[in-house]
C-alpha cells in the first residue's frame, strides 16, 4: 500500500490551514448554487415531504462526514477517499473512488461555472463561465491561503443573501404554516430521490478532507472542522427550505426555475430579486473555487501513484500548490464551460460522489478503536444510505454514473495489466 502522505521534501504540500479556514472552505463548497437550484427538482420528487428528504440527505451526509473526518485524521494526505480506499481496502477501491470523484466533480465544476454565467449575464453564460474558471484557477494557483481568504468573503456574502431571503419570506405575509404539512407526502421512492438530489448541496465537506495535506494539526483540525461546517450548512438549508416552502408550497416550488427569487417576489419584495440572483452567482463561484481545489488535490494524489500522468504530481516551489494539476483541471473545466451545457450532469455527479462516499464508509468500518473508528452505526448507515440514494436517482443519472465508474474500473485493469507485463520482462 502507498504512503499516507508525501514527505515535505518530496513534493509535499505546505500545512497552512487552521480550523477557521477549513470550515470556511467547507462552507464555501456547500453553501453554493445547490440551495439556489436544487430545491425545485427535490420538491418535484418529494412534494410536501421536502423537509424529511432534506433531513435524510443531512443524515447520510453526517455519516459520510464523520467517516471521512476520522479517516482524514488518520491519513492527512491530499486525495481524500482515493487515499483512504487505497490504504484500507486496496488499490482498486481507491482508484474507483478517485476516478468517480475526478470525473463527477469536473462536471460539477463546469455546471457551477455555467450557473454563475447564467445568473450574471444570461446572454453570454458560456463566455462568463469560461472567464470565471480562468480567474479562479489563477487564484488557486497563487496559494491555498489566498483561496481561503476569497472563500471567507464569498461565504459572508452568500449567508447575507440567504438571511435576507428567509427574512423576506417569513415577514412578507405570504407564508403559510399549512404548506409545511407532510401528512400527504410523497412515497418512499420520491423522498429518496429528493434526498439524492439534495445530497449534492451537502457534498462540499469533502473539500476539507481532500485538503488534508494542507491543514495544520490534521488529527485535531479535520474532526472539528467537518462537523462544524456541516452543522452550519444544515441549519442554513433547513431555514431556507422551510421559508421558501411556506411561501410557494410544494407545487409552485417544483415549477420554479429560480425558487429563491420566486419566493422573495411572492413575498412582496421584488427589489430583492436582483440581489438573490447576484447571490446565486457568487455562491456558484464559491463552489467552483472549492471544487477546483478538491479535484486538483485528488488528481495530485492519483498522479503520485501513476494513476494519472505523473507530471501532474509536481508542487510549485514558491506557492506550495499542485500547479500542474490545477492548470490541467482548470483547462478541462474551462473548455467544458465554454462549449457544453453540462448543468444536467448534476444527477450524474451525485451518483459518482455517492459511490465515492460509499468507499469512504467501507474504509471507516475497517478502522480499529485505537485508530479512531467511529461508532459502528455510522459507517453502516452511511454506506446503506449512499447506495439507497444513488440508485433512487433518475435512471439517466444512474446509467451515466455507472458507465463512468465502469470506465474507471476498465482503466484500472488496463493499467495493472500493463504494469504486470512490464515487471515480468527480464532486465537487460
Amino acid at each position: 500500500m502507498g504512503a499516507a502522505a508525501a514527505p515535505a521534501g518530496a513534493g509535499g504540500l505546505k500545512r497552512r490551514l487552521g480550523v477557521f479556514d477549513a470550515v470556511m472552505i467547507g462552507l464555501g463548497a456547500m453553501l453554493g448554487a445547490g440551495i439556489f437550484a436544487a430545491l425545485g427538482p427535490a420538491a418535484a420528487a418529494a412534494g410536501p415531504a421536502l423537509l424529511p428528504a432534506l433531513a435524510l440527505a443531512a443524515l447520510v451526509a453526517y455519516c459520510n462526514a464523520t467517516s471521512s473526518a476520522r479517516l482524514a485524521a488518520r491519513y492527512p494526505a491530499s486525495g481524500g477517499t482515493y487515499v483512504y480506499g487505497r490504504e484500507r481496502l486496496g488499490d482498486f477501491w481507491g482508484c474507483l473512488a478517485g476516478w468517480g470523484f475526478v470525473a463527477g466533480k469536473t462536471a460539477s465544476c463546469a455546471a457551477m461555472a455555467l450557473t454563475a454565467g447564467s445568473y450574471a449575464w444570461p446572454g453570454h453564460a458560456h463566455a462568463v463561465a469560461a472567464a470565471a474558471v480562468v480567474a479562479l484557477t489563477a487564484v488557486d494557483y497563487t496559494g491555498v491561503q489566498k483561496s481561503a481568504r476569497l472563500t471567507r468573503a464569498i461565504v459572508a456574502a452568500v449567508l447575507a443573501v440567504l438571511a435576507a431571503v428567509v427574512t423576506a419570506c417569513l415577514t412578507g405575509g405570504a407564508a403559510g404554516a399549512g404548506r409545511l404539512h407532510i401528512a400527504a407526502g410523497a412515497g418512499a421512492g420520491g423522498v429518496l430521490q429528493a434526498a439524492g438530489l439534495l445530497f449534492f448541496a451537502f457534498a462540499g465537506y469533502a473539500r476539507i478532507a481532500t485538503l488534508g495535506e494542507e491543514v495544520r494539526d490534521p488529527a485535531r483540525t479535520i474532526p472539528r472542522a467537518v462537523p462544524l461546517a456541516l452543522g452550519i450548512t444544515l441549519v442554513v438549508y433547513a431555514a431556507v427550505a422551510a421559508a421558501v416552502l411556506a411561501v410557494l408550497g410544494p407545487g409552485r416550488l417544483a415549477e420554479a426555475g429560480a425558487p429563491l427569487a420566486e419566493a422573495v417576489r411572492a413575498s412582496g419584495a421584488p427589489a430583492l430579486v436582483p440581489v438573490v440572483r447576484a447571490g446565486a452567482a457568487v455562491a456558484a463561484l464559491g463552489s467552483l473555487l472549492a471544487l477546483i481545489l478538491g479535484v486538483s488535490r485528488t488528481a495530485l494524489a492519483m498522479a503520485r501513484d501513476h494513476r494519472l500522468p505523473h507530471a501532474l504530481a509536481a508542487v510549485h516551489p514558491r506557492f506550495g500548490v499542485p500547479h500542474r494539476a490545477e492548470l490541467a483541471v482548470g483547462a478541462v473545466v474551462a473548455v467544458l464551460a465554454a462549449t457544453v451545457d453540462v448543468r444536467g450532469a448534476i444527477g450524474f455527479s451525485s451518483f459518482a460522489v455517492l459511490a465515492y462516499y460509499a468507499v469512504a464508509n467501507a474504509a471507516a468500518w475497517t478502522l480499529t478503536p485505537e485508530e479512531g473508528r467511529p461508532p459502528r452505526a455510522v459507517p453502516i448507515t452511511g454506506l446503506t444510505g449512499c447506495a439507497a440514494l444513488a440508485f433512487a436517482l433518475p435512471a439517466t443519472s444512474v446509467v451515466a454514473g455507472s458507465a463512468v465508474l465502469a470506465a474507471g474500473a476498465a482503466a484500472y485493469g488496463l493499467h495493472r495489466t500493463v504494469s504486470e507485463r512490464n515487471s515480468d520482462r527480464p532486465s537487460r
